[in-house]
């Protein structure tokens, strides 16, 4: 993995928040995904392998710009994980489905110490922008998740903030589609307060690499099948700055 810093926005200063940016082929997307970054806080765009020149598009938007040979979505979300510098960091897909304007209220509860993980609840804004064998994948995935970590979820939430510390302290290991899943199930052993927004969602730009049909939607499933099927950690994770507080055998969801 290589990192190619851009100034004044790729600078490795701490910005208060990080924002990782997985990215493969979303040059269609990337302008107005950046310049919707709140004020202030730092966009690391990790490409993947694109070959729409989206690095280099995104550099000379001003983004801090990490570049990962291994594919797979969790394998650029890891590597965004560990260029950033900031205590808090967001991840946000790259395709524009969904506003990076409302990361501040996703943050928010992060940031005051009221959630250790908060996820962002698709809501829909236009016909399409959800299709239905993604959506049904994603229904059967919070009844699985329920039933491994006690959490009532309704979405895996693609728009999501968290400490960058503990995260890494989970020791994550998927580097595919059970990223997203392997964080959730992993903070929950750790007793850790997960919360869920509302956030709105509209069509992407371009087609999606996991969920834009029903082979690659079930493939996600299958990845994310093999998550939950570990057995937990045999001890819990560092629960972000509430060592004193008392550990449940599940995480919490917070509404």
């Amino acid at each position: 993995m290589t990192d190619t810093p851009h100034s004044p926005g790729g600078s490795r200063v701490p910005a208060p928040v990080d924002v990782v940016l997985p990215c493969l082929d979303e040059a269609e997307a990337l302008p107005w995904v950046l310049d919707r970054i709140p004020s202030g806080w730092r966009a690391i765009v990790v490409d993947n392998g694109s070959t729409d020149d989206s690095a280099r598009l995104a550099a000379s938007l001003g983004a801090y710009v990490v570049h990962e040979p291994v594919r797979g979505f969790g394998a650029a979300c890891h590597a965004g994980l560990r260029a950033a510098t900031a205590e808090v960091v967001c991840f946000l897909d790259c395709d524009a489905s969904l506003d990076p304007a409302q990361l501040p209220r996703v943050a928010g509860p992060v940031l005051d110490g009221d959630a250790d993980l908060v996820l962002g609840r698709r809501r829909p804004t236009a016909r399409g922008a959800w299709p239905l064998h993604a959506r049904l994948a994603n229904r059967e995935l919070a009844r699985l998740i329920h039933r491994r970590t006690g959490l009532r979820l309704h979405d895996l939430g693609p728009m999501r903030a968290v400490r960058r510390e503990p995260m890494l302290a989970l020791g994550l290991t998927d580097r595919r589609s059970g990223y997203p899943l392997e964080t959730v199930v992993a903070a929950a052993d750790a007793g850790w307060r997960v919360r869920e927004l509302d956030v709105s969602y509209a069509p992407r730009a371009g087609r999606s690499k996991v969920t834009g049909t029903w082979r690659g939607t079930w493939n996600a499933v299958r990845d994310m099948r093999a998550v939950l099927n570990r057995p937990p950690a045999a001890g819990p994770a560092t629960t972000p700055e509430r060592d004193a507080l008392p550990r449940t055998a599940t995480g919490t969801v917070i509404r």
